[in-house]
């Protein structure tokens, strides 16, 4: 848990009463491969920090295909449903993709924190604000790259995801076929 405490520390201060009111608050849960963090239809009381594994966001399309939208590395901060006032549905699913570690806080302990540490909706602010602009920075140029490019990128985006995740979601992903991405991958060998 040490790991989130960290990276909170990255976007603002707090005190050790503050760090032990935070631990006190949180829960480790471990999911193992292809278990689910949420579901869609399901809803979401708790959100979630990755300190190890892999997940990934997808849904399916008119025709029922499986579309990746995004991975979730280590050291992300997942916060669908974190408002207190509502309750949020997905229409996505998280998957691990292997065995993953998150750190977690219930909607109650989510608010609670949120109501005691001053500050502590300024650092979420700050750490949403920098996901956010990283999730457009790697999705926005996908859009205007030849399937080649988009897989390269990937590779210098993502070096630790081309030998962890399957090919058929880095595919999906990247908006190719499978097979497309085998070509790539010989051609470029």
């Amino acid at each position: 848990m040490d790991e989130f405490i960290d990276y909170l520390l990255q976007f603002g201060n707090l005190n050790q009463q503050q760090k032990d009111l935070i631990l006190r608050k949180a829960q480790v849960i471990e999911l193992q491969k292809d278990d689910y963090f949420w579901e869609a239809g399901k809803k979401i009381n708790y959100v979630g920090f990755t300190t190890k594994g892999i997940l990934r966001v997808y849904y399916y399309n008119n025709q029922g295909e499986e579309i990746t939208r995004y991975f979730i590395e280590e050291h992300l901060l997942i916060l669908y449903g974190q408002d207190s006032d509502s309750i949020y549905v997905p229409s996505e699913y998280l998957q691990a993709l292997e065995r993953s570690e998150l750190v977690t806080f219930s909607k109650q302990h989510w608010k609670e924190i949120s109501d005691t540490i001053i500050g502590w909706d300024n650092i979420i602010q700050k750490i949403v604000a920098k996901q956010h602009r990283e999730k457009l920075d790697r999705r926005s140029q996908l859009v205007s790259q030849d399937a080649t490019t988009r897989y390269l990128e990937f590779m210098e985006k993502f070096p630790d995801l081309v030998n962890r995740v399957p090919l058929s979601h880095i595919a999906s992903y990247l908006g190719i076929t499978q097979s497309s991405l085998s070509r790539i991958r010989k051609n470029i060998g």
